[in-house]
């Protein structure tokens, strides 16, 4: 075989690998490929407010900021709903309800929100689908991911690869560029 054709086949194979490696575990995994400007897919979970379940379809006619993280009372997903709490009234003034997704069951969720003194809902997805739903999951817990969806249920922004220690300003200064007012 000349040479020239053995690097051709080379650089082959490493593309094929590039793709498995890349693709193949996201679709393994059930990941969905979400377009911005899309509806949301809608989700019904149970929630640790006591309220039974929660549907996106309860928040028509506000902004939802939902975000997914791994796992109750583990340093990052502590700190980064710390944060959402704190900017909690920003996120009223902006009419945007804050809700938090894991694979964490009803009584984890209604033990952090008492610990961490937070006040919206957190949603119980233990067995992940709305997690693949939104691209989220990693097998047995949610990937760090947030959406924001606009009133009438349409994707208009996502975040990946979330720093929990600035993620909920970075959200509320998308929230302010989508709603068209100037940062405060």
């Amino acid at each position: 075989m000349p040479y020239y054709r053995a690097i051709g086949l080379g650089l082959l194979i490493i593309g094929v690998l590039v793709v498995a490696f890349k693709v193949l575990p996201a679709l393994a995994l059930g990941e969905a490929q979400l377009s911005l400007g899309r509806p949301a897919p809608d989700f019904t979970l149970p929630t640790n407010t006591g309220s039974g379940q929660v549907s996106l379809q309860d928040y028509r006619g506000k902004w939802v900021v939902l975000y997914f993280y791994p796992k109750d009372f583990t340093p990052g997903c502590t700190i980064e709903a710390q944060r959402f709490q704190r900017d909690l009234p920003r996120f009223q003034e902006l009419n945007a309800q804050v809700i938090g997704v894991s694979a964490d069951s009803v009584d984890s969720h209604a033990k952090f929100c008492g610990a961490e003194g937070l006040k919206f809902p957190l949603l119980a997805d233990t067995d992940g689908a709305v997690s693949k739903a939104y691209g989220s999951w990693m097998g047995f817990i949610s990937r760090r991911h947030t959406y924001i969806i606009d009133p009438q249920g349409v994707l208009q922004a996502q975040f990946t690869g979330v720093n929990p220690g600035v993620h909920s300003q970075e959200v509320l200064d998308k929230l302010i560029e989508l709603q068209g007012f100037q940062s405060a």
